[in-house]
């Protein structure tokens, strides 16, 4: 295997972004967001609370200044690594150390030529405070493309309604418009007067709507002289003449985008108390703010990475604008709970996505869906799972060099599978067959729970007698398995009733795991064709209360460890006036 792969897409990744981003392909990454936890936030960044985050508090805060900004240049520079040369950057952070990550990082890393702008994005109003000192209402956001030519797709906003009366005042048969100026400051010595008016004359040159005039002929217009482009434009009702005889562009409010965007955004509020999108974690972005920035700088099907993924608005938005992604976070809560929160936005037509874990549920793999999983470790092994299920000799996947890799989801793998396997592998790709045998390298993978002792003694004898090597590969060779959590004790206690014949019920929940409860979500709305759809998404003591209406109510728990490892209990109530377990 190669020190790096192919990055992974649409994965929630558990575990230390540097040592993650050191396995990743080069330039195989069209976007990046990282909001990573602020300078100024030292003493109030645990947020989560759980082991992965408080380590990687104390490697952070080991020093003052410089010590932060060499944890983050480190970081920045294999984001680098892993960019398209069409790729940009988007760093998030406040002014506390927004200089000294400028300078020290991106313009070393990036070049100051690749400097595209900074956003300064207005996250708050002013509060009491302000009338003791300038309150900090803001945030930075450097953007930075890695080359010259890099995708950017400008940001409109939506005209407000005292714009649209104040600016389109204009009127005529075909609608209301503004009045726009033809030219740009300073002389082209190329241009030509028209009708009398000569732009040079007033230190400026023609400056004219391409957009528009491509949409009149429907062609190529780069042929065109000044002089047909402007006859065009008054041909077809574009152009007005002010009382000093200057030509104007009638530019009509129903073919607006909107107002172009600049560097400053003051119309995205952070997630407010009340807000349907907020998860409970105190420095979550607004979805607004990542679906700006993700059609700005990338394209259907492009790539998009979050290496701090915190409560994972990237992925989420990611994910509704069809983008691929990854999102990457050392705190296990993190992970989870973007996981539930992709898991509850998605639809038919969502693309799937995995989770990769330090440590994973024997019994949850066993059980998996056989196609799922399939796909699933062979990427854990750094392989390629095939798309397609026919046609392909019962193979699953394949390594880099195309070797073939089978995977069966059960123990006690048997000699049969051996036979069956070395035969087609040979029928898929005899040239290879050869190749990999004469140069003594594995012909094949097998991946398996476990294998038989027939099994070992083919692959055995065809090393020794043949000179077939296949190798297998148990599931624990790839990935840590335990014991996620026991089954998850539900009690309960009717709190109040009211006369319609609801209740009130408290809920206390108690899972075991060698590891720890992490943490409880709870969906108090459950359905099993939908599976879990978390309404509370963070409840670390186990203990809830909800009011239910009369009738029969189905809800679940989900006890989450340290190891990210799950259990999920299911209840079925009947309430009226009484509350009674089903």
């Amino acid at each position: 295997m190669s020190d790096t792969t192919p990055a992974p897409v649409n994965q929630l990744i558990l575990g230390d972004n540097l040592e993650i981003m050191k396995r990743l392909e080069s330039e195989s990454v069209d976007l990046i967001y990282l909001d990573p936890p602020f300078f100024s936030n030292r003493n109030y960044e645990i947020i989560w609370g759980d082991a992965g985050e408080i380590r990687s508090f104390e490697d952070r805060w080991a020093g003052g200044i410089d010590h932060y900004i060499a944890w983050l240049q480190e970081r920045v520079e294999l984001m680098y690594r892993l960019l398209k040369k069409t790729g940009s950057i988007f760093l998030h952070c406040d002014w506390h150390a927004n200089a000294h990550i400028r300078v020290d990082i991106l313009d070393k890393i990036f070049g100051d030529k690749n400097f595209r702008g900074e956003i300064i994005w207005q996250r708050a109003n002013a509060h009491n405070d302000a009338r003791k000192k300038l309150a900090v209402l803001t945030d930075s956001i450097f953007y930075y493309s890695k080359t010259g030519k890099f995708t950017y797709n400008p940001i409109f906003i939506e005209l407000s309604e005292a714009y649209k009366n104040s600016a389109y005042r204009f009127q005529d048969d075909k609608g209301s418009f503004s009045s726009s100026d033809l030219t740009g400051a300073g002389i082209n010595k190329n241009d030509v007067p028209w009708k009398d008016y000569h732009p040079a004359k007033r230190n400026r040159h023609w400056a004219l709507p391409t957009d528009t005039i491509t949409q009149i002929t429907g062609e190529e217009i780069s042929t065109l002289s000044t002089i047909e482009k402007l006859e065009l434009l008054e041909k077809n009702g574009y152009i007005m003449w002010t009382s000093n005889g200057t030509p104007r562009f009638k530019r009509y409010l129903e073919n607006t985008n909107g107002i172009l965007l600049g560097n400053m955004w003051t119309d995205i509020l952070n997630v407010q108390s009340q807000s349907k999108e907020r998860i409970g974690y105190p420095t979550q972005k607004p979805e607004a703010l990542l679906e700006r920035i993700i059609k700005c700088a990338s394209n259907e099907g492009d790539l998009v990475l979050d290496p701090f993924m915190g409560g994972g608005t990237t992925a989420a938005v990611a994910d509704k604008l069809k983008r691929r992604w990854i999102g990457i976070d050392q705190s296990v809560q993190a992970v989870k709970v973007t996981e539930m929160r992709l898991d509850k936005q998605r639809s038919f037509f969502s693309a799937p996505f995995t989770v990769q874990l330090q440590k994973y549920d024997y019994e949850t793999l066993r059980h998996k869906d056989a196609f799922e999983f399939e796909s699933w470790i062979i990427q854990q092994y750094g392989g390629e799972p095939n798309i397609k299920k026919r046609n392909d000799f019962g193979l699953d996947g394949k390594m880099s060099d195309n070797t073939p890799i089978q995977v069966k989801r059960s123990d006690g793998i048997g000699r049969n599978v051996i036979d069956n396997f070395k035969s087609a592998v040979e029928r898929a790709d005899k040239k290879l067959y050869e190749k990999n045998k004469k140069e003594k390298k594995p012909v094949g993978y097998i991946i398996a729970f476990s294998f038989g002792k027939g099994a070992v003694e083919e692959v055995a004898r065809l090393k020794v007698k043949e000179n077939v090597l296949i190798e297998l590969v148990t599931v624990d060779s790839i990935v840590s398995l335990a014991d996620g959590p026991t089954r998850v004790a539900v009690k309960m206690r009717e709190v109040e009733r009211d006369a319609k014949g609801g209740t009130k019920i408290e809920f206390i929940a108690a899972g075991k795991s060698e590891s720890g409860i992490d943490f409880y979500a709870w969906d108090f709305d459950y359905n099993a064709e939908k599976g879990f759809q978390a309404s509370l998404l963070v409840d670390k003591d186990g203990r809830q209360t909800h009011q239910f209406k009369a009738g029969v109510h189905a809800i679940a728990v989900k006890a989450v460890d340290n190891d990210g490892l799950e259990s999920v209990e299911t209840i079925k109530l009947k309430v009226n006036g009484v509350v009674k377990k089903m």
